[in-house]
């Protein structure tokens, strides 16, 4: 049992004044595996004092400073990666192996990469006569989901602390287990106090009174695009900056010319990571015509292959969806789209054969679907994937870009030029070209509803950057 019942704020454990108690669940077991506190707006007023406060000295540090920072805090990280794994499993329902190597090896990533962009990164550059400067943006309000609790953590806070900016961050009151153990990796790395402050809460309560404060100079949030508007409209009372990494209902474009088994193949699997719970997946799968019933018999044939489970078990490859509301949420989705005409070829409604207890869901795949279903339009956010066929390439692109959301895309093609002259025509933030995996050092962000700003290696440090220009400042 975890028991989380203090705040960090201001470089010590505190216990908050309030007692709002939350059971934090196992989505694997129903069970409670820990307690937290939910923060109130009194104590976002005391973090943020003390995050302003520090900024004054922080925000002044060199380079090597912040270099030297970022190491110490990989190093502490390295040693804590188990802990941190064993509590993303415990919180989110990852299967161990992958919650070590993915979940808890995603954040390392981020502190890696970022590292390296900050030792390469021109802070001043001069133009003409003018000095073009990029200093820290301020204090930062920093809100993380709970499908990839350190991954989003890691490249919020990393890429904050190189620019030279102080924070506070509000984890997921679903997954915020693994956020403690962040914030002893960060106390352990000897952070300087107030740079890193960190608040358990709910969004309508601490989320608001970070979004809402005066003295927070930017909002970096990742959550659905309903969450997102309601950051944004708090944000915009006192003009802050707001970068927003929200949905997604990505499509995966198998062109004709492409290896068919290999595509779908790859796009089920990717489909199915993570349970399905990652806001870049390729849900929407797309298939010429005239290929597309070989396409869903590979499709079912794949989508056996996930073992669903117990995440703690030897060879258990899928774990459940993180939380009730979810589970319950996919669970309308799949009867939704039965009952619009959608054919569950494997999967659908209710839970695995022989799992009784637990969030778990049938990997599941749709044929016979179109891009005006219900399945073909929200995030349903688990393993549920939705094929639709296509008669021309023109199409494809046309229902690729038919959403509200533009965060990624997928394109399958034998040839790779075939593959670039298409990903150039799909509205998105990223396109992985024959399966290629996300680059931690490329931006990631997306179009339309998906959001603004990115995030990532060098990208995501400049999102936590101010532009000044000094004009006169060389001789003419």
């Amino acid at each position: 049992m975890y028991e989380f019942k203090r705040f960090y704020i201001d470089g010590a454990w505190v216990t908050p004044p309030g007692r709002r108690e939350l059971a934090v669940i196992n989505p694997a077991t129903e069970q409670e595996v820990g307690k937290i506190m939910l923060g109130t707006a009194d104590d976002v007023n005391v973090a943020v004092k003390a995050a302003r406060t520090a900024f004054e000295t922080y925000s002044q540090t060199t380079r090597e400073e912040r270099v030297a920072l970022l190491e110490r805090i990989i190093k502490v990280y390295q040693s804590r990666m188990k802990d941190i794994a064993q509590a993303i499993s415990d919180e989110m329902g990852a299967p161990m192996k992958f919650a070590l190597n993915a979940q808890a090896g995603s954040g390392l990533g981020h502190f890696m990469s970022t590292l390296a962009a900050l030792k390469e990164f021109e802070f001043e550059e001069t133009l003409g006569t003018t000095m073009i400067r990029r200093e820290p943006v301020g204090v930062c309000g920093l809100i993380t989901p709970w499908n990839w609790p350190l991954n989003q953590i890691g490249c919020k806070v990393a890429p904050a602390l190189a620019a030279g900016c102080t924070m506070v961050l509000k984890p997921s009151e679903v997954a915020p287990l693994s956020a403690h153990i962040f914030a002893e990796v960060m106390h352990e790395a000897g952070v300087p106090k107030g740079v890193f402050n960190m608040i358990d809460g709910d969004g309508p309560t601490v989320g608001e009174a970070l979004s809402r404060h005066p003295d927070i100079d930017m909002m970096s949030f990742t959550g659905s695009t309903r969450a997102g508007v309601q950051v944004a409209k708090a944000a915009a009372e006192t003009v802050k900056r707001v970068s927003q990494e929200l949905g997604g209902k990505s499509a995966n474009i198998i062109l004709e010319d492409a290896d068919l088994n290999a595509a779908v193949k790859s796009g089920v699997l990717s489909m199915m990571s993570n349970t399905g719970q990652s806001c870049n997946a390729p849900s929407r799968m797309l298939v010429p015509k005239k290929l597309y019933e070989e396409a869903v018999a590979i499709a079912k044939s794949v989508a056996t292959k996930p073992v669903v489970g117990d995440p703690k078990k030897e060879g258990v490859t899928m774990g459940p969806v993180a939380n009730k509301m979810q589970f319950e949420k996919i669970q309308r989705l799949l009867q939704t789209g039965i009952d619009e005409g959608a054919t569950a070829v494997i999967g659908g409604p209710g839970r695995p054969d022989g799992i009784d207890k637990g969030y778990f869901i049938k990997p599941t795949v749709f044929a016979n679907v179109n891009n005006s279903m219900t399945i073909a339009r929200e995030e349903i956010f688990g393993p549920v994937l939705v094929m639709i066929p296509y008669e021309t390439e023109e199409e494809a692109v046309r229902i690729a870009n038919d959403t509200v959301y533009g965060l990624s895309g997928y394109v399958y093609s034998g040839d790779i030029e075939h593959a670039r002259k298409v990903a150039r025509r799909l509205r998105t933030g990223m396109v992985h070209l024959n399966g290629a995996s996300t680059d931690v050092n490329a931006p990631f962000g997306g179009y339309k509803q998906s959001g603004n700003g990115r995030e990532w290696g060098k990208e995501g440090l400049k999102e936590f950057l101010e532009v000044k220009a000094m004009m006169g400042y060389s001789a003419a």
